[in-house]
């Protein structure tokens, strides 16, 4: 009897905490995934009423141990680019080799295997006008640039696309040119 006691006890318990409202959690393990910190945008105020500035400090590094690219998507900034900017990583076969890997995923079917313009996206004819690099005034720079921000119907892929990986791409691009120049 008095286990039988105990047993209901438990389930009345049990039936009144389980009973409560699902919508809102009685015990957060974690609050932070349940409630975001707010952050505010630049120059917006923060909780304490002065105003927040969420650049980055000056000197930092983003992830990934190379600086963020900060040449603006204009005119301007293609042709500082194309005038100022060098590819950082040494010409070795295995950037080379790495550099045809990722051209070929992501920029053959538009400009070819060669980069004569004729990827398969071209003789489909869903796409016109895709240059030949050899009739390209192209630098490191510039290549780098476009893959970073894309022109005219080329899109950026800089979020598909590494730090290196993009400067191996760079690297690729100007052998295939010098081939085309032959």
């Amino acid at each position: 009897m008095k286990n039988f006691k105990l047993i209901i006890v438990l389930v009345v318990f049990a039936t009144l905490v389980s009973c409560n409202n699902k919508r809102k959690p009685q015990v957060q393990y974690m609050p932070d995934m349940y409630e975001s910190v707010p952050y505010a945008p630049n120059g917006a105020e923060g909780l304490n009423g002065k105003p927040v500035n969420s650049k980055p400090v000056a000197g930092t590094i983003a992830r990934g141990g190379h600086a963020a690219y900060d040449i603006a998507d204009t005119n301007e900034g293609y042709e500082k680019a194309k005038a100022e900017l060098k590819n950082p990583l040494e010409a070795t076969e295995e950037n080379l080799a790495n550099g045809k890997a990722m051209y070929t995923i992501y920029c053959t079917s538009c400009h070819g295997k060669k980069g004569d313009g004729n990827g398969v996206l071209s003789q489909r004819e869903k796409f016109s006008g895709i240059p030949n690099y050899k009739d390209r005034d192209i630098t490191e720079g510039s290549i780098y640039h476009v893959i970073m921000h894309g022109k005219n119907l080329m899109g950026s892929h800089a979020s598909q696309i590494t730090y290196t990986e993009r400067w191996q791409i760079v690297q690729y691009v100007q052998k295939l040119r010098k081939d085309l120049s032959k």
